[in-house]
């Protein structure tokens, strides 16, 4: 895949980026991205990807630490999060693996 396929969309918040999710999930497909995290220049990246035929979305934010659990919590009513240690037991949440990156292809603006 060439960089001119892929086009990067930068969030301030884990909340914006998080929305994604929750509307992928609501989709008709009912896909679920991945959350992913990487040091890349010293800067801690996480991302999601998101595509369709033609190119790739990558949607991500910087953020001052790296994820200190290993999933996420996303209420699907809500939108409200939370970082969590493993999956749990409500059914109205989904719960987003925070899967840690040594290296990729992405070059990030």
């Amino acid at each position: 895949m060439s960089e001119n396929e892929i086009t990067y969309l930068k969030y301030k918040e884990y909340g914006d980026l998080l929305k994604v999710i929750l509307y992928s999930s609501q989709s008709v497909l009912g896909a679920v991205p991945l959350i992913y995290h990487q040091n890349y220049n010293g800067q801690n990246i996480i991302f999601i990807q998101t595509g369709t035929v033609g190119g790739n979305v990558i949607h991500y934010l910087v953020s001052s630490n790296a994820p200190a659990k290993k999933f996420i919590e996303l209420k699907r009513l809500t939108g409200d999060y939370s970082f969590v240690e493993k999956i749990g037991t409500d059914g109205m949440s989904l719960y987003i693996p925070i899967l840690e990156l040594e290296k990729s292809t992405l070059k990030f603006p």
